[in-house]
């Protein structure tokens, strides 16, 4: 159908319905008054009551990005239980507002975010009974766009169940993108049009050599998760897919839609911070006793093997233990009781105790984690989280947690609250992924939804992880350093690298090693090594922080290749992953300060190395004019640490 002649007409009454809505307003609103840009004027995003499938005066918005069309005019509606929020609607009102402000997170990837967009809301009535409104929220960043729904308290929609939300995303081609169906699955790059059931978010895209996007959710409380469907009758669309019904009572906001642009990936994974944005700011008041830092798992589950892990932290500048699946019995059992030290047999013969360890690390400057199993988590949460705060624990890791429905989002967020209350840090595994909320509650460092390197994935299966899911925020990709999955999955270069690539900032080391004094002769070590080994290379894992005060991804090629630079006080550290092909890639090191003089320690797959790793271990004086050659063997890399000279 045309519908140049029918957008003209609806636009002029449109332009009459702004005038009335701002009867006492001194100034008269613009007819192109429904349009919103970015601050850099990059972005434009253009809404409209329009036909579209047959619906008439719907929520209709595009976007287009330095000229270029991002997403043609897609359709926006939620689906309410007896009836649709669809149209036809008039526009009651409509407001604007922008931000441009700055917060320090209490962890982060960099030390100071910046916060700046501007906003449109529209308030649309329905025509016709029970003339419902609904509002819809934009907002343009530099970084991309965001939208959500909002309903309003009215005498017309008090209770609700939202069956479906019907968010298209229309692009103006058939793009190349990079799709997996669960959190923890193998990805696969293919078009759009191809797409024949619901992916997983982040959606990662590339639509041209200088253009990508992402579509995205962010703020993912009191609400079903998000995927991404195909859109019938358009094979170059998709549309939001949400996971169960969601109930509630007004007003009620959904969560936010993204949608990123940029010129190239990296650009991409240097916008995240659009997600924690999108977010409520710290709910804690007090967040000194929340520490980041890296973590050993005591394989052995002995008191031991615990000691002999708290001493190596102690050696080696890491911050944890975590007594892992096992200390408290069969966690695939409801009668396991996590507030018991009662051994599973098929995973230690013991004696661990848990006291003892926690006193020792607490001697030692070393806190001790547990991990417990949704099936404890259910039944004892508000039983064990004081328990373990009486014993001294530091942290906790939520294990195999149920997720996607409303019902389970909201039991995961109050556990994660409840978490708060007590000073624990946390870590959620298996399927959930990262909406932004470790803004507001920031004891939440670190999460699964990756397949890690417990799934043994190729190096350059890594390198579309992280411009996929690692957009979305923090990752627990448990490096196994001595393992001997790492010489299948790629090299020890590309475990040194992955510790800066892969954002996390409780991060998990040698998962399935054990360090020097642990028994042999109990718990299950994987594939690992007997013992860590003291190889030279070590340094690098023991001066790495987990967290950073700026980020910069100097180079990548989604599943080739990529190059991450961050930044802790004076120090730089660097990742270099490379995928199947063999690849030279000469660094640059402009980022540094102008007339200082820094040492760079490089580390690098070398098989002429008479270690069990193979890394040789270099150093070299560089300044800001330098240039590195990194020699990238395929599924390898190299880590980089540069200090200043003095």
């Amino acid at each position: 159908m045309n519908q140049t002649y029918p957008n003209v007409v609806h636009r002029f009454f449109l332009f009459v319905g702004l005038l009335l809505c701002v009867a006492g307003a001194t100034t008269a609103v613009a007819e192109d008054a429904l349009t919103l840009a970015s601050p850099d004027n990059r972005m434009q995003v253009k809404i409209e009551l329009s036909e579209k499938d047959g619906i008439r005066d719907c929520p209709i918005y595009s976007v287009t990005w330095s000229g270029r069309t991002i997403l043609l005019p897609s359709r926006l509606e939620l689906t309410l239980e007896g009836a649709p929020l669809q149209g036809p609607f008039k526009l009651v009102q409509t407001s604007v507002d922008s931000k441009d402000s700055a917060w320090k997170p209490v962890w982060g990837e960099r030390s100071t975010i910046v916060d700046r967009y501007n906003e449109r809301k529209i308030l649309l009535q329905e025509t016709s009974s029970p003339n419902r409104q609904l509002e819809i929220i934009f907002r343009a960043f530099d970084e991309g766009l965001a939208f959500r729904y909002q309903l309003s308290a009215q005498p017309s929609l008090s209770e609700f169940t939202i069956k479906k939300e019907h968010s298209e995303f229309c692009f103006a081609g058939d793009h190349s993108a990079w799709m997996t169906r669960v959190s923890q699955g193998t990805y696969v790059q293919a078009n759009i049009s191809s797409m024949t059931s619901v992916c997983e978010r982040p959606l990662t895209m590339q639509a041209s050599d200088d253009l990508f996007l992402s579509i995205a959710e962010a703020r993912q409380v009191d609400y079903s998760r998000m995927k991404l469907g195909p859109l019938k009758g358009n094979p170059h669309a998709i549309v939001s897919e949400i996971e169960g019904p969601v109930t509630g009572k007004t007003p009620f906001n959904t969560p936010w839609r993204v949608v990123m642009v940029a010129n190239s990936p990296g650009e991409l994974l240097e916008n995240n911070d659009i997600f924690l944005n999108l977010n409520d700011p710290c709910a804690i008041a007090d967040t000194s006793w929340i520490k980041p830092g890296k973590v050993i798992r005591d394989v052995s589950l002995t008191t031991t093997g615990g000691k002999a892990c708290v001493d190596f932290c102690v050696k080696h500048n890491l911050q944890y233990v975590i007594e892992s699946a096992g200390w408290y019995g069969n966690e695939f059992t409801n009668e396991a009781d996590a507030a018991t030290v009662t051994l599973d047999p098929k995973r230690s013969k013991g004696p661990l105790d848990m006291q003892e360890v926690i006193r020792y690390g607490e001697e030692k400057g070393i806190g001790i984690m547990v991990y417990v199993n949704r099936n404890q988590l259910e039944k004892q949460l508000d039983e064990i989280l004081p328990l373990y705060e009486k014993w001294g624990l530091k942290g906790i890791k939520y294990g195999f947690v149920r997720t996607g429905s409303q019902q389970w989002t909201n039991w995961m967020h109050d556990a994660v609250k409840k978490a708060a209350d007590h000073k624990f840090v946390l870590s959620i595994h298996d399927d959930y992924r990262p909406v932004g909320f470790s803004r507001t509650y920031p004891n939440l460092m670190t999460m699964e939804g990756i397949r890690g390197d417990e799934e043994s994935p190729k190096t350059e299966h890594t390198l579309i992880t992280l411009f996929t899911r690692m957009l979305a925020g923090p990752g627990d990709n448990t490096i196994c350093y001595f393992a001997g999955r790492v010489n299948t999955m790629g090299s020890h270069g590309a475990q040194l690298a992955k510790s800066v690539c892969l954002f996390s900032p409780l991060q998990w080391m040698y998962w399935y090693d054990r360090p020097e004094g642990s028994p042999l002769d109990s718990g299950g070590a994987g594939d690992s090594m007997l013992f860590i080994e003291e190889v030279p290379e070590l340094e690098f894992f023991d001066a790495l922080p987990t967290v950073w005060d700026d980020t910069k991804v100097l180079d990548g090629c989604i599943g080739e290749y990529a190059v991450v630079a961050r930044r802790s006080g004076e120090d730089w550290f660097i990742g270099a992953l490379n995928g199947a092909q063999e690849r030279t890639i000469d660094l640059q090191l402009d980022f540094l300060k102008p007339g200082q003089k820094y040492t760079a320690h490089l580390y690098r797959d070398d098989p002429q190395v008479e270690t069990s790793t193979q890394i040789r271990v270099d150093r070299k004086s560089v300044n800001s004019q330098s240039v590195l050659r990194c020699e990238l063997k395929p599924q390898g890399g190299q880590a980089i640490r540069i200090t200043p000279a003095n």
